[in-house]
């Protein structure tokens, strides 16, 4: 009669704590929602995003204000696929980028509505960058 021994496995557990779960969600939505918004920006399926920018952009920047969305749209998705393969570095320039967008808002004198809710995120996305040491591995 042979006797058979269970293979080994060497693959470490991660903890599934809440500070876990707050990581993963945060670089869950940290990852999507950029992409998705990045995307849109060739699209303007979920709004006309050139309304966002203020007109200081424009005069400042020699080109049309679609091109600076699409150039913004890039700017997203690499911030999302940035968060998503290296979530620290990843989620200071998602703070980074909020914080332009804030910025623009509060010039455009419009929107403050959504420059709060921003900020919101730009938290969200700090609180990320202080978990990333631990659980991205």
């Amino acid at each position: 009669m042979k006797s058979t021994t269970a293979p080994t496995t060497t693959a470490r557990k991660l903890p599934a704590g809440p500070e876990r779960q707050a990581f993963l969600l945060l670089r869950t939505v940290f990852t999507v929602a950029p992409i998705i918004f990045g995307l849109d920006k060739f699209t303007n399926l979920l709004t006309d995003w050139t309304m966002y920018l203020a007109p200081v952009v424009t005069s400042t920047v020699p080109m049309p204000a679609q091109t600076i969305m699409y150039i913004v749209g890039v700017v997203e998705i690499v911030a999302g696929l940035a968060v998503a393969l290296r979530p620290r570095f990843g989620s200071l320039l998602v703070v980074v980028w909020l914080l332009g967008i804030i910025v623009n808002l509060l010039l455009l004198g419009n929107f403050f509505d959504v420059a709060l809710r921003d900020f919101g995120l730009l938290v969200g996305a700090l609180a990320l960058n202080r978990l990333s040491p631990k659980w991205a591995r």
